[in-house]
């Protein structure tokens, strides 16, 4: 069996990897990272939509167990929790995280350490999770920690409002994109999250993720090497236009696509202000979307949260 190698090792053996650390740091000047694009000087310490500065900021790290099985194996997905949110979702479980700024700021050789520390309690992978506002940051971090020995399968864990400029960026570093198709309708997207232009954005984002990554491939022993894994939170009342999402996949991405259908959506933040997500999920529903799937041709779904799927 050939050894995995992380592409950020071969970029760095490279000696691209620098390179691309520089020209990430350059965008913060006039920032537009994400597709907010709000121009405004991070590295002297201004701040846009996502709240963050020069620094990148950590609400927690850990073994995660809870993520899906080609991630968290036995030893748990190593994951690291970024403050604040580009995207903002009325609705968002993380609430006090992205939208509150619960978390610390931490420097470049602090945020590589966390890595190291996550790979020697034998994690998976490092997973980072809502990342797109602070790709400078990781890249340096990244650069810092593959010299140090860092030697893991890296996840891009996102909501999917993403620039391909900023993919780009990712590319022979970033081994697992799993970014979330949240919404196809772009008034939906506008009342949850000013963003209208979200449909197009993940759109756009998904393609570039899966040319560069291809579909998800998972090794002898289950666990995700490298590829894009894609989540789906489905919305009461198909809010989340889940049919024209699996369409998209299957039509314009693969139809060997790796899809977690997700069922725990339930009201969190300011759901309220939107009638049809003050209540839970209903199962039937959830079992609405996974056939909408089945039927536009997405058959590679990920089972494991039908376990944990709670009607209250």
């Amino acid at each position: 069996m050939t050894q995995f190698v992380p592409a950020y090792i071969k970029t760095l053996r490279k000696g691209l990897l620098g390179d691309k650390v520089k020209k990430a740091r350059s965008i913060l000047s006039s920032c537009t990272i994400c597709p907010r694009k709000c121009k405004v000087d991070r590295l002297a310490g201004q701040t846009g939509i996502c709240k963050t500065g020069n620094a990148a900021s950590v609400a927690s790290y850990h073994p995660h167990f809870g993520e899906e099985a080609p991630l968290a194996g036995v030893n748990g997905s190593g994951t690291i929790f970024f403050t604040h949110c580009s995207l903002l979702c009325i609705f968002c479980q993380n609430y006090g995280i992205s939208h509150e700024g619960y978390g610390f700021e931490v420097s470049t050789n602090e945020l590589a350490d966390i890595m190291l520390s996550l790979q020697s309690k034998g994690c998976h992978n490092i997973n980072f999770v809502t990342p797109t506002h602070v790709v400078p940051q990781i890249l340096a971090a990244v650069e810092y920690a593959a010299e140090k020995g860092l030697k893991l399968p890296l996840v891009y864990n996102t909501g999917g409002y993403d620039r391909v400029e900023t993919l780009k960026l990712l590319e022979g570093v970033i081994d697992i994109y799993m970014p979330d198709f949240k919404f196809w309708n772009p008034d939906i997207a506008e009342t949850t999250c000013k963003a209208k232009d979200y449909p197009e954005a993940a759109q756009n984002a998904l393609i570039e993720m899966h040319r560069q990554a291809g579909d998800l491939v998972i090794d002898e022993s289950g666990i995700a090497r490298h590829g894009l894994l894609i989540r789906h939170l489905v919305l009461p009342g198909g809010l989340a236009g889940t049919r024209e999402v699996m369409n998209f996949i299957a039509d314009r991405i693969s139809k060997n696509s790796y899809v977690n259908i997700m069922p725990q959506y339930r009201p969190c933040g300011r759901a309220a202000e939107v009638e049809k997500l003050k209540s839970r999920l209903s199962i039937e529903d959830y079992d609405m979307a996974l056939k909408a799937a089945e039927e536009e041709g997405i058959t590679r779904l990920d089972r494991e949260t039908r376990r944990v799927f709670v009607l209250k």
